[in-house]
């Protein structure tokens, strides 16, 4: 008989090696929500932007790829309707309809779904395909944030893209590199036990 542990199959995500019930998911889902509105209060200004740097594009994408597509879209978009409907979770507090950045949480939940659904292919199994789906992901933020913007403030789209996603790029790659480290190695260590 073998010790060696059976790594997790694809089709799987992280949230899938917890035990299944409804319980689950609904803390699950609860918990990303959370978890995104927690890190949306790490907040840099951007001068010329209304648009902040923050850690809420991170955890979206983290907590799309740990949960998976339906659980990451569902904590996604429980974030957004709780954040338009008045708490102050949203980046540097603010909460409500009318943001010229809610455009991002629009992407964001989009995103979830996204890199939820190739994480379920193994896509957070190794650096290099994680790097893909965190690209993918931001993507699809900024594909819906910019032109939200745009039409939010009244900008140009080159304006828009000045100040909406050019300032991000950097501090995206950051996030990326650290993603594809601790996700694969998430998986490593569970796969070791």
């Amino acid at each position: 008989m073998s010790t060696a542990a059976v790594p997790a199959r694809t089709g799987q995500v992280l949230a899938d090696l917890i035990p299944s019930s409804r319980v689950r998911d609904a803390a699950l889902v609860a918990g990303g929500a959370v978890v995104t509105g927690l890190a949306a209060q790490i907040a840099v200004p951007v001068p010329g932007s209304p648009v902040p740097v923050t850690g809420q594009t991170f955890a979206a994408l983290l907590v799309g790829t740990s949960l998976g597509a339906g659980r990451g879209l569902l904590s996604l978009a429980l974030y957004a309707l709780v954040g338009m409907a008045g708490m102050p979770w949203f980046a540097e507090g603010g909460s409500g309809a009318l943001a010229p950045s809610l455009g991002y949480v629009f992407g964001m939940v989009l995103a979830a779904a996204a890199v939820g659904a190739l994480a379920r292919r193994g896509a957070d199994r190794s650096v290099w395909r994680m790097a893909g789906t965190m690209l993918l992901g931001s993507a699809v933020v900024y594909a819906v944030g910019v032109p939200y913007l745009a039409l939010s403030t009244g900008m140009s789209a080159g304006a828009a893209i000045a100040a909406g996603l050019t300032p991000f790029l950097i501090g995206d790659a950051l996030k990326a590199a650290l993603a594809m480290g601790v996700l694969p190695t998430a998986w490593k260590l569970l796969g070791r036990r």
